[in-house]
């Protein structure tokens, strides 16, 4: 697809994670030029609520250089996890300004997001002032289709709501897709893909089917997209916080007391997918991820392009499109990285430092539900 193909006259949406998080709040208020700015101190709550207005007006009007400013530096605000931008005590805006048992910011400056650094009232008014459309990008393959109606159900109370949403749901068994009741603005598009022999070629078929889809008509239907795992149900809130150009997911598994050495990166020089050792950054699941639509469409084609290259020299990546995506992030780092309140199982226990299981992977017989026995 031509890149141009990609861009459209409706808001650019960023995050200023993604270019100048360690900067300090004087250095915008001084660079920003912008009479509000001065007025921040004073006023915060409202003084936001002025640049969202004119940094919306602004794109709506054009590519306004002004108005890009203004959404990198609320972004910014957002971004900060030290101190609360509208200045509310602690116990009102959700923040723990002393959260010191976990890592809030990667080495290439990135925000990691938890439970007790972001303000949902205040990134929901912002980002529903902007207006996204978020994308869902699922498959429902064989017997998964019996986790669709758990999945919607459980994300029309909890995923992104107030936001435009749609599900779109890649099925071989369309007439198991149940009807669930959606709030305004959100759908359910249901495709059609074929059946598969192995559960190997049903989840590196995510990336192709993505691929084809943006380049087609999805990136003229959403500014978002996620790609998620149908066997999921969600729990509390999944929301703006989880915006950025590019978002990962740390795997439960692999976030804390794991050696790099100890990741389960493909190792084979062979593969595409081939990370070495001494090399890498965290590890992350290819059960949630998502992105601005460009920034994902880059991604997904390049681990399609990947697994096809694989195919052809007689390999497959250990452990399927997540090689190949932890990969990409290796050398494409995500603009923002979400703990694993984002993606958790069943299977495991809670532990202390994840105060808020936001979605998580079901118990489930694999032997049953995968059409090769979960081999």
């Amino acid at each position: 697809m031509n890149r141009g193909e990609m861009s459209r006259k409706r808001p650019t949406f960023v995050s200023l994670s993604d270019f100048l998080l360690p900067y300090s709040w004087g250095f915008f208020m001084f660079t920003l030029d912008h009479p509000s700015a001065a007025g921040f101190l004073c006023h915060p709550a409202e003084t936001l609520k002025n640049f969202t207005r004119e940094a919306s007006s602004s794109h709506s009007a054009g590519s306004s250089r002004r108005g890009y400013v203004q959404q990198l530096y609320i972004d910014f605000l957002l971004s900060e996890t030290e101190i609360s931008p509208v200045r509310r005590p602690v116990e009102e805006t959700h923040l723990d300004l002393f959260r010191i048992d976990v890592n809030t910011v990667t080495n290439w400056n990135a925000p990691l997001v938890w439970e007790g650094t972001f303000d949902p009232e205040l990134i929901d008014h912002i980002y529903t002032n902007m207006n996204p459309r978020i994308a869902v990008l699922v498959l429902a393959v064989g017997k998964y289709t019996r986790f669709i109606k758990g999945f919607l159900e459980s994300g029309e109370k909890h995923f992104f709501v107030g936001f435009r949403v749609t599900y779109y749901i890649f099925t071989d068994k369309k007439e198991e897709v149940p009807n669930i009741n959606l709030a305004p603005g959100r759908n359910v598009s249901v495709l059609d893909v074929p059946s598969a022999n192995r559960w190997q070629d049903v989840v590196l078929s995510k990336m192709k089917w993505a691929t084809v889809s943006i380049e087609n008509w999805l990136h003229k239907e959403a500014d978002y997209l996620f790609m998620m795992d149908i066997d999921s149900v969600f729990h509390n809130r999944f929301g703006a916080e989880s915006l950025s150009r590019l978002t990962a997911v740390l795997h439960r598994g692999y976030y804390k007391r794991v050696e790099r050495d100890a990741f389960p990166y493909e190792r084979r020089p062979q593969s595409q997918a081939y990370i070495p050792f001494g090399e890498g950054d965290f590890y992350y699941t290819a059960a949630v991820w998502g992105g601005h639509m460009d920034e994902m469409y880059k991604l997904v084609k390049y681990c399609d392009e990947k697994a096809i290259e694989d195919t052809k020299n007689g390999i497959e990546a250990a452990w399927q499109e997540e090689s190949h995506l932890n990969k990409y992030f290796l050398y494409y780092k995500p603009s923002k990285v979400l703990s694993p309140e984002y993606l958790w199982s069943d299977y495991d226990e809670v532990p202390k430092d994840i105060r808020v299981v936001r979605i998580s992977q079901l118990v489930k017989n694999y032997a049953e539900v995968r059409p090769n026995g979960g081999q």
